[in-house]
């Protein structure tokens, strides 16, 4: 929320709207994540039994009214900036909380729910600030897209013993490991075509497209290494790491911005 604002003005919003664009993020991808939890219960009883539902640390009850409470908190500072923003935010919500319900069983049609509600936060954080004809928010928007597009794909790859559960529809489970594993790939390669996009168009200076080449060959060094693995662990370590990297890749992007390199 707060990249997409900088991204559109190019330093930081007033004090009292980077707060209320944070906290808009926050509460609402809170609120995804938390009924997700509910929705995932029983596959997370293999999958992850240490997170706080499935080892019994909280209950149902208390999963539905901290999601309630975080959406409602989401939604009205949205509806502080303005009626269009409450209105987008609302669908992304509800975006979310479909995907929890039964887009995990849509195949690629839920993977890109979620990638879309991830890339919402660019543009809302943009719309937050004014306007939603900045180039360089929407190429930030679909570079959280591709991204994350590749990163939910592998997310199906390393869940798919507890996915067996619900039977869902991923697409390990309908195509296979590797089509799945290909499938990110493409995702990660328009990742990769669109990252030079900002500086293809002159948005930034020649200071990102030295960083956008480290990033691009550490995405494609880790999605490379994918293709070896040998549990699911090890999967879900080396996609943290792309995460990390990803989200440095963003900070520091958020400062060239500010610093005007």
């Amino acid at each position: 929320m707060i990249a997409g604002q900088v991204l559109f003005l190019g330093d930081f919003a007033a004090i009292k709207t980077t707060v209320i664009g944070f906290l808009i993020g926050f509460f609402l991808s809170g609120s995804a994540m938390i009924s997700n939890d509910y929705f995932d219960r029983e596959v997370d009883r293999i999958n992850r039994p240490e997170r706080p539902l499935p080892s019994g640390r909280v209950t149902v009850s208390e999963v539905w009214a901290l999601a309630i409470s975080f959406g409602i908190l989401g939604l009205l500072c949205a509806a502080y900036i303005g009626i269009t923003l409450l209105i987008i935010a609302l669908v992304i919500w509800l975006i979310g909380q479909a995907y929890n319900w039964k887009g995990k069983d849509a195949e690629l049609a839920g993977n890109m729910m979620v990638s879309s509600s991830v890339a919402s936060t660019f543009i809302i954080g943009g719309i937050s600030v004014g306007g939603i004809d900045s180039g360089l928010v929407w190429t930030f928007a679909g570079l959280a897209f591709f991204f994350d597009l590749g990163e939910e794909i592998l997310g199906g790859i390393m869940d798919v013993s507890g996915d067996a559960i619900r039977d869902s529809r991923s697409l390990i489970r309908t195509r296979g490991r590797d089509f799945a594993l290909k499938c990110a790939g493409l995702a990660f390669l328009a990742f990769i075509l669109v990252s030079f996009i900002p500086y293809l168009t002159g948005w930034m200076k020649s200071s990102y497209l030295v960083l956008i080449c480290v990033v691009d060959l550490a995405v494609i060094f880790y999605y490379a290494r994918l293709w070896k693995i040998h549990s699911p662990d090890e999967g879900r370590s080396i996609t943290r790491k792309l995460y990390l990297i990803t989200t440095a890749f963003i900070l520091v992007v958020v400062w060239m911005r500010i610093a005007n390199v």
